[in-house]
């Protein structure tokens, strides 16, 4: 008898396990084997690589599906929409941030001196992911959250890519000194730091910053 799993638990673990890399760029999917290894029927299968597809963790490959490779091609693409949309949302944060939640902000600043070069980095990168998110949630906008976040998550891919250990005395600066203008009020610096931090990270993942 097969075990009833929602398929959003399946959507969540397959697709955690391809932004870590667990699932590699350009594997193949197969529904018969995820079956097996979810103790399911196909049909949630199904569903969950629906969703998938639907926000390109995923394309259909014949009759499989595959892992949606990394390519420069496709940072190019979502660097141009989270140049837009990130910094309107950090500006958002800006204006619309309460007492708390500037002293949460504080909190997280606080956390990075925590790193050091024992430092993994997926904890890196998936900790300046929660500063983001932190901030994308500030903002008060949740449709503009789901988008960013998804936006970074495909980031995260890349990151992990890097064979490189990242340097989290650098790594961090920038994330830094956004809070610090977000406390500030300083819509330009805030402008500054969003663009110049994205423009680094890009550089970073393509080795040539």
């Amino acid at each position: 008898m097969k075990i009833q799993i929602d398929p959003s638990q399946i959507y969540s673990t397959l697709r955690k396990k391809i932004i870590h890399l667990e699932l590699a760029p350009g594997s193949v999917l197969n529904l018969s084997d995820l079956a097996k290894e979810f103790k399911v029927s196909r049909t949630p299968i199904k569903e969950a690589l629906i969703s998938l597809q639907s926000e390109e963790w995923i394309r259909r490959h014949g009759s499989h599906f595959i892992v949606t490779p990394l390519s420069l091609g496709r940072i190019r693409e979502i660097t141009e929409i989270r140049m837009v949309m990130e910094v309107q949302a950090n500006i958002w944060a800006m204006e619309r941030i309460t007492t708390e939640e500037i002293k949460a902000l504080d909190t997280l600043k606080e956390k990075i001196g925590t790193f050091d070069d024992s430092s993994s980095n997926l904890s890196i990168v998936g900790f300046d992911f929660t500063i983001h998110h932190s901030i994308f949630q500030i903002a008060k906008n949740r449709h503009l959250e789901k988008i960013l976040e998804r936006i970074l998550s495909h980031y995260l891919r890349f990151w992990l890519s890097i064979p490189r250990q990242i340097d989290h005395t650098v790594f961090f600066t920038e994330s830094l000194e956004l809070i610090e203008a977000i406390g500030n009020k300083d819509k330009l610096l805030i402008r500054e730091h969003t663009t110049r931090h994205i423009q680094d990270s890009v550089a970073q993942i393509m080795g040539t910053g």
